[in-house]
């Protein structure tokens, strides 16, 4: 009898793995590109093991192959969607970064972005890498997994996501995402502002001294003094922000 269902238990686990795997591959602090593929699999192992016995009374396993294909596509893209949609909202810091950087002239300061493969500016991919220390650090990792958990409850196997809830949680997502980044960067928008009224009044009144050598080396010294000021501040926001986004899929 035991062996007679291992065919059923069998779907049921590589149908949680896609939908498991996939947010895993996605969500912050645990899926971050510069984390060993291996342990992101062997995580998302472990956890589609602890989900299935859950599952096993929601998944019920097509028997014709073509059905099973497409039930393993929706759990996929169920993954796919709650994924890129933290995603967009861990995209703020990288969005703030750049804001930051073109406030202290620092635009221009390039590196490559360990989580993303691609060039951005030194703040942006220091704030990214604050970031995901400080999701280690708070346990916020833990509230992905339970969304991961949760996922089942909010949007059940059986069929693919409705495309107008899919739309309406990525702009949602988006919208989130710019926001936070401007509230994050908001210091620097108003540093920018002031340095540069400041800088127009020195030239109106002293037309014969050379503002923009004086201008750089400033910005730079005022923007470092004021990142060094609010940057508690811009990474408390942050992850109030990304927990409770994360928490609308916990139900708390």
């Amino acid at each position: 009898m035991q062996i007679a269902i291992l065919p059923e238990i069998s779907a049921i686990f590589v149908l949680v793995f896609a939908r498991v795997g996939t947010l895993v591959m996605l969500m912050p602090g645990i899926g971050e590109r510069f984390i060993f593929s291996r342990a992101r699999l062997s995580l998302a192992f472990f956890i589609a093991l602890m989900i299935v016995p859950m599952a096993r009374g929601l998944i019920t396993p097509p028997a014709d192959v073509p059905s099973l294909v497409g039930l393993l596509i929706s759990e996929i893209l169920i993954g796919l969607t709650i994924g890129v949609c933290v995603r967009l909202v861990m995209a703020c810091l990288q969005s703030a970064g750049a804001i930051v950087a073109q406030t202290m002239g620092l635009g221009f300061a390039m590196t490559v972005d360990p989580t993303g493969g691609l060039q951005n500016p030194s703040i942006g991919n220091l704030l990214s890498m604050l970031g995901i220390t400080l999701i280690l650090v708070t346990d916020l990792h833990h509230v992905a997994i339970a969304a991961i958990h949760e996922s089942y409850r909010l949007l059940p196997p059986g069929g693919f996501p409705d495309v107008s809830d899919v739309t309406t949680l990525a702009i949602r997502a988006t919208t989130q995402g710019f926001a936070l980044a401007v509230q994050i960067s908001a210091p620097f928008i108003v540093f920018g502002l002031l340095f540069n009224l400041g800088l127009g009044v020195l030239a109106r009144m002293m037309p014969q001294l050379q503002v923009f050598f004086l201008a750089v080396p400033a910005s730079i010294l005022g923007g470092m003094l004021v990142l060094l000021a609010v940057v508690g501040v811009m990474m408390g926001v942050f992850l109030d922000d990304l927990g409770g986004f994360l928490r609308q899929f916990t139900g708390n």
